[in-house]
């Protein structure tokens, strides 16, 4: 089916976020069924298992016929989890930029959060969990708390299609003073799902560390998702000629040949990548790598094994 086929292309012939976004989650719930996780299913969002002895009053038997297993509906009372969902929207974010020839809806790695965003979301309304938003760059652009209602999915749908086809040099990242304003004001116990490059433009990473253990200070579950384009920004695949490289915060230029500052900079990001792993390890914090340039399923899989282990 096409909705199988949802990937990283398609975003360029779609303008509804939140139809693709939809898009997007019957393609990987389908995917589901031909892979080792098949025990997930379109179900698990609406049902939960029965347990001998509850009363039959809620089975769902139009289910026990298809799967030959007894599940219950699911009511909204019935769950507890509060997601938090938080994106960078920095100007390195906007990496990387659309060139003057290309149409349609250019990607970077804001888009590419957005949608992956947008589909939890989805995921969550289906689950009737709750879902809030943050967004910041060089201090906190927009933060609403979780709610579970259907209204308020909507409005996090909306807010998400804001930021779509925005282009901006002038956000700097402030990524560690707004991680602690996050951790101060997300107060209940949520799962905390962080979408960044984690580029903070300056040397000091220990504070950066120092904001990421602060998440877990009252107990949240952390998800980071590490978003590149790996290719240009992490394995710095460029042809050995001349180019101009453009810092997109500061708007200061160099021109090098690609070669010649390679291993460097390679070497530079492996250090850095290992320490963030490092500290995520150490904080009990999920690491995954966001491959902006990968399926959704890179996304959406590690969430959902991680929401089935906070049930």
């Amino acid at each position: 089916m096409a909705s199988q086929l949802i990937s990283i292309q398609d975003l360029r012939r779609v303008e509804n976020l939140e139809l693709l976004a939809k898009q997007v989650v019957e393609g990987f719930i389908l995917g589901l069924h031909k892979s080792p996780f098949h025990g997930f299913s379109v179900e698990f969002a609406e049902h939960r298992i029965y347990n001998a002895g509850e009363s039959t009053k809620h089975i769902d038997w139009k289910v026990y016929g298809r799967t030959d297993k007894l599940f219950t509906k699911k009511y909204e009372e019935e769950t507890n989890l509060r997601c938090q969902i938080v994106i960078d929207a920095s100007s390195s974010m906007y990496f990387p930029e659309a060139q003057k020839v290309s149409s349609g809806l250019h990607i970077n790695k804001l888009i590419f959060s957005a949608v992956c965003a947008s589909a939890i979301i989805h995921l969550l309304k289906t689950q009737r969990d709750a879902a809030g938003l943050t967004i910041f760059a060089d201090d906190i652009l927009l933060h609403t708390k979780a709610a579970s209602n259907n209204v308020h999915h909507k409005l996090l749908q909306t807010q998400l299609e804001n930021f779509i086809g925005k282009t901006s040099r002038s956000l700097n990242t402030e990524a560690a003073k707004c991680l602690h304003i996050i951790a101060e004001n997300v107060h209940r116990r949520s799962l905390v799902i962080l979408f960044s490059d984690m580029f903070e433009g300056n040397e000091n990473t220990e504070e950066l560390f120092s904001a990421l253990q602060h998440l877990k200070h009252n107990k949240h579950e952390v998800i980071l998702f590490h978003v590149t384009d790996k290719k240009h920004e992490v394995e710095f695949e460029y042809d050995n000629r001349p180019y101009i490289f453009v810092d997109m915060e500061s708007g200061e230029k160099v021109k090098v040949r690609s070669n010649d500052v390679k291993s460097f900079y390679t070497e530079q990001m492996e250090k850095f990548t290992k320490e963030l792993i490092l500290r995520c390890h150490q904080y009990q914090i999920d690491f995954i790598e966001a491959d902006m340039n990968k399926p959704f399923k890179e996304v959406l899989l590690p969430y959902l094994v991680k929401r089935m282990k906070m049930k």
